[in-house]
């Protein structure tokens, strides 16, 4: 039985700037101790959030305006680099994203979103500037993310994004979980490696 389907993504915005934004700065790796994924959320981006004695920064994240985002906008490019940690894209979608949009991603990070049904879309850096002007101009702005047609509708104007196939279908079929996949099918397994002659300790 398959996951839920993702089809389409709706909701406000939130940009943020800069190249090369690595896993580290998405969620410090003071934070990769915990036992579980539950409290992510609240130290997405936390050096960058507040200063060194506790106050905050300014951080577009603690924009009153866009406190009702689902949709990260990086208005940059190789999003998600430097270590591949899980808990990066966790804390994205724990603090209530379900869709990030930059300019390119690097390939682990992509791959740890999309197994947890945070859809990453890619787009040119002018559009991605165009689309950054309008949050910016109206935070209460609509984004519609359309995985089947990689597009993304920013009020009335339609902006083609990329997303590899296979994401793709794993999205909008379901299959996005390759361990709830492999869960699922888990007697099949058990018969293939019984076959195989495999001796459980």
């Amino acid at each position: 039985m398959a996951l839920a389907t993702i089809g389409l993504i709706k909701g406000r915005g939130v940009v943020i700037s800069g190249d090369d934004i690595d896993t580290d700065r998405i969620i410090p790796g003071r934070y990769l101790r915990c036992l579980t994924f539950d409290g992510l959320g609240d130290a997405l981006f936390r050096d960058a959030r507040y200063k060194q004695d506790g106050s905050m920064a300014d951080h577009p994240l603690d924009d009153q305006r866009f406190s009702d985002a689902t949709v990260m906008v990086i208005a940059g490019a190789n999003f998600g680099c430097g270590s591949s940690r899980e808990h990066a894209p966790q804390s994205i979608y724990r603090a209530g994203f379900r869709a990030v949009i930059a300019e390119s991603f690097a390939e682990i990070f992509f791959a740890n979103s999309t197994n947890l049904g945070l859809v990453c879309v890619t787009t040119s850096r002018e559009e991605m500037c165009f689309i950054a002007e309008r949050i910016t101009a109206d935070p209460h702005l609509e984004l519609l993310v359309d995985i089947g047609n990689r597009e993304v509708c920013v009020g009335e104007q339609r902006v083609s994004v990329g997303l590899p196939e296979s994401a793709r279908i794993a999205l909008t079929t379901g299959y996005w979980d390759p361990i709830g996949e492999l869960l699922e099918n888990i007697q099949s397994v058990k018969i293939i490696a019984a076959r195989l002659g495999y001796k459980a300790d």
